[in-house]
């Protein structure tokens, strides 16, 4: 058995600094996805999402330990979120308008075969409500720029304001794909000032 992994120390796209933005390029990733739209405070999708994300996360962990030989810490959660107009996010934060995938990484040497079968066990037994909406799908999302933000959700805004309107055009480049989210701590359970978030944005060249 190899040493257990654990991402968010071994991969560098899961760092970042708060107060600084960093261009990366981030890889294909596959993830556990589920979609949803709507305030997650309020909205029921939201922890139904989660309800049946995370059990497939931890089947998926005992059959790679099973059948691979390798065991890892399950992923962070992680979120992509989106609007029609795109200042929700950092003016008025109008969450009743926002669509989102919650996402969990699947590492490399799991298989779509791997992914159907933690699928089958958890739904063996009391099924969660959102099983079927689960989907092993991936991100070629490239060039982006990221940073750390501490705290709580609902600050997030004046920091996603200066990534898209003075980073980003001052660095002479545009958005292009999915406010992207990482949770590094488990968002059900750190209070909101301990959050940390890593925020990511795709972009490319003007």
């Amino acid at each position: 058995m190899e040493p257990k992994i654990d991402f968010k120390k071994s991969l560098d796209r899961y760092r970042g600094k708060v107060g600084g933005f960093r261009l990366l390029t981030v890889p294909h990733v596959r993830y556990l996805m589920v979609d949803g739209h709507g305030d997650p405070n309020t909205d029921a999708a939201y922890p139904e999402a989660l309800g049946a994300l995370y059990p497939v996360a931890y089947k998926l962990k005992f059959i790679s330990k099973l059948q691979h030989g390798r065991d890892y810490v399950v992923p962070t959660l992680e979120a992509l979120w989106w609007a029609k107009d795109m200042d929700s996010f950092t003016q008025a934060r109008d969450k009743s308008q926002w669509d989102w995938t919650m996402m969990i990484m699947v590492p490399d040497w799991l298989n779509a075969d791997d992914v159907h079968a933690a699928v089958e066990a958890v739904g063996h037994k009391a099924p969660p409500p959102r099983l079927d909406a689960v989907r092993l799908d991936a991100l070629d999302e490239g060039l982006c720029v990221q940073t750390l933000h501490r705290g709580p959700f609902d600050d997030e805004g004046p920091v996603l304001e200066q990534l898209h309107h003075d980073y980003v055009p001052t660095n002479g480049l545009r958005l292009t794909g999915k406010h992207h989210e990482i949770y590094l701590t488990d968002p059900r359970r750190s209070a909101p000032e301990r959050q940390r978030t890593i925020l990511r944005q795709p972009v490319t060249t003007v």
